[in-house]
């Protein structure tokens, strides 16, 4: 016997019913809970039993930890001062050649650090170009790039890019009135800059600080081929030996404390340059064209001494590797009868070559993919759906910004032990997705939040689903910028190393751990061979992505 249902009550049963938007938003938690949550509270649980901190003391812990500070306090100090002083020349006196000079200033960005690291030995090591000819010139090397002061010159190097973007972003939203008033009321071009511009900066220069430190603060390529030689051991290259080393009883337990340092000193400067940039005036409203001060007498100087500045840091490296990949050992004088591809042959042919750079492209696409995925669900229902945990669902997919890859290796290294992906290729996958998820939603969330809601509206009026209003207005239109995030998603992973190499296992390896073994061996025509084709290929990539992205933004 059928009992018919009042349609009232069926309308009651299917408005408490949960829709897939709400499933969806469960469902996300749960993942973001299980690559960003999961892996810190292992470190944090692992390393609160605090066993292994006498041992670390004896192993000079704290002298490590000192060096991680300053050597990463130190080289942000330089990369915003490098940065600011960027700013104000290139977006806003009349430096002749501007456009280019800015394009070479940030080619750093289109280096890894350990490979950079790799170049600048090729300068400045002890056998190194400039060194050689210093030496038999003068009688004696110039400078040994190895040690404490040289790590903390290569973290400000590919730092300042970085630095500058965020800075420069900032100046242009500071209004020309204010500097317009100024100036009528008599004060100096260079008086204005620095009673007025100068503290407008103030919350951008703090945030660009704080985002340098923290990356410096684990980054492990260059305090190993750098600091290493000359025993300046930081944090990070403490773990990679208690890691290799397996003198160590229950080394993850010793790394997982370490891994609570590091993360503590993230949150806590995090928690400094938000409270000091709420201190900080901010300013809203229509921002207008800034008319380029001019120079006078110091344009030509100025633009000479720059230039040369410029191409010492970006172009003087490369050259150098490229020497060092074209000669057939080191010590060989540079003559074009000594030049050879033997160097460049050899490394690319090598099985371990070809298996890191397999290795690198699977996880680096397979990465993009969930990223670009993920991402894009993130975007949409944090930005396009009403809910009181959508601002808390954003800030921990976008944390991993703000926590040093070490400290998420850490944690996927102790998760790999419990959940059996430990010594397999799905452990570094995860610790990529987690580390650049929010390349993504950050690339995303700026198109979601400016698409019309109209749009939804007018597909729902036409009897759309509220699922299918989200996928066919703010999903379609936002897809393009979610590619864009991807691709630089897999330019980014392919180019690793913090976390790919304390997650490496045999036949696991990427291509910068190849290349960073190849240099520890001592085949350093190998490793600049190697490093060479990745600053081009890297090049390469992000021109391409650069002009997929104005396409996108034309069309």
């Amino acid at each position: 016997m059928s009992v018919d249902v009042p349609r009232s009550a069926r309308r009651v049963r299917a408005e408490h019913r949960p829709d897939a938007v709400a499933l969806g938003r469960v469902g996300l938690w749960l993942v973001v809970g299980a690559l960003v949550v999961a892996p810190l509270l292992m470190v944090v649980a692992l390393g609160a039993s605090g066993r292994h901190v006498r041992r670390l003391l004896d192993d000079g812990v704290g002298a490590a930890a000192w060096a991680s500070l300053t050597s990463a306090t130190a080289s942000a100090a330089i990369a915003v001062a490098v940065a600011v002083a960027m700013a104000l020349l290139l977006d806003r006196t009349d430096l002749p050649g501007r456009s280019a000079l800015r394009l070479i200033l940030l080619s750093p960005l289109l280096v890894p650090p350990f490979v950079g690291a790799i170049a600048w030995i090729g300068l400045l090591g002890p056998s190194g170009m400039i060194n050689r000819w210093w030496a038999d010139t003068f009688g004696g090397p110039l400078w040994n790039i190895h040690g404490g002061d040289g790590v903390i010159l290569l973290l400000a190097v590919h730092s300042y890019p970085m630095a500058y973007l965020v800075i420069s972003v900032a100046l242009r939203r500071i209004p020309a009135d204010l500097e317009q008033v100024a100036r009528i009321a008599g004060a100096t071009p260079w008086t204005v800059m620095r009673t007025v511009t100068l503290p407008l900066l103030r919350p951008a220069v703090l945030a660009a600080f704080t985002l340098t430190a923290v990356s410096n603060l684990a980054d492990f390529g260059i305090p190993a081929l750098v600091g290493l030689p000359e025993r300046y051991v930081t944090l990070s290259t403490m773990v990679y030996r208690y890691i290799q080393s397996g003198t160590v009883d229950r080394p993850l337990e010793a790394v997982a404390t370490i891994g609570i340092g590091l993360l503590a000193c993230a949150v806590v400067a995090v928690l400094v340059e938000r409270r000091l940039a709420r201190r900080s005036s901010e300013l809203d409203g229509a921002v207008t064209a800034h008319a380029p001060m001019s120079l006078h007498r110091a344009r030509i100087p100025a633009a000479v001494a720059l230039w040369t500045a410029a191409l010492a840091v970006t172009a003087g490296p490369l050259v150098a590797l490229a020497t060092q990949a074209l000669l057939p050992a080191p010590g060989v004088p540079l003559t074009w009868a000594n030049l050879t591809l033997d160097s460049i042959r050899a490394a690319v042919t090598a099985p371990g070559t070809i298996v890191g750079l397999r290795n690198s492209v699977t996880l680096a696409v397979s990465a993009a993919v969930v990223c670009v995925v993920l991402g894009l669900l993130l975007g949409v229902v944090t930005t396009r759906t009403r809910s009181r945990d959508n601002t808390a669902l954003a800030v921990v997919a976008m944390a991993p910004q703000a926590i040093p890859g070490l400290v998420l290796a850490v944690g996927w290294l102790v998760l790999g032990r419990y959940t059996g992906l430990f010594d397999t290729q799905w452990v570094i996958l995860c610790a990529y997705v987690t580390a650049f998820l929010a390349i993504v939603v950050q690339a995303v969330r700026g198109p979601l939040a400016t698409t019309p809601v109209a749009l939804e509206e007018a597909a729902r009026s036409a009897g759309a689903s509220r699922l299918r209003s989200l996928c066919d207005v703010p999903w379609a239109m936002t897809l393009p910028a979610a590619l864009a995030g991807g691709a630089l998603v897999a330019l980014t992973a392919v180019r690793e190393l913090t976390m790919s190499v304390l997650l490496v296992a045999p036949g696991t390896q990427t291509l910068g751990v190849t290349v960073f073994n190849l240099q520890q061996a001592g085949d350093y025509n190998g490793a600049a061979a190697l490093s060479l084709l990745m600053a081009l290929v890297g090049a390469a990539g992000l021109a391409l992505v650069a002009r997929t992205g104005r396409q996108t933004g034309a069309h």
